[in-house]
């Protein structure tokens, strides 16, 4: 698995690069063929302080890729975030690909 961190108007520490590493640990736990995986840590300049810590990831499995973004005050919050909603697709992903597997298996049977 290619793993990508990069950090745009800010650093990316090792701290950080350690923390994101470890949530990913997570996706590939439950879904092995992972091919690549990009992640975009952004400090937004806005007025508002709320949401100006962003992440995003987009993953590359294999047949599709998933993407997805997260704003928070936290950055942390926001990586964390954005572990959850992408650990969600990759386990859907994993499900469509074995209902889909599952229902051929059936119709030759029946056939």
């Amino acid at each position: 698995m290619n793993l990508t961190i990069s950090g745009h108007h800010l650093e990316v520490t090792p701290a950080l690069r350690n923390y994101v590493t470890t949530k990913l640990d997570r996706i590939t736990r439950h879904f092995d063929q992972v091919v690549d995986v990009k992640v975009l840590l952004t400090v937004e300049k806005q007025k508002e302080k709320e949401k100006r810590q962003r992440a995003e990831c987009n993953i590359h499995v294999k047949g599709n890729d998933l993407f997805a973004e997260s704003s928070h005050a936290d950055l942390y919050a926001a990586v964390d975030e954005l572990v959850d909603k992408m650990d969600r697709q990759v386990v859907r992903h994993k499900d469509r690909l074995q209902d889909h597997h599952h229902e051929a298996a059936k119709r030759e049977l029946h056939a």
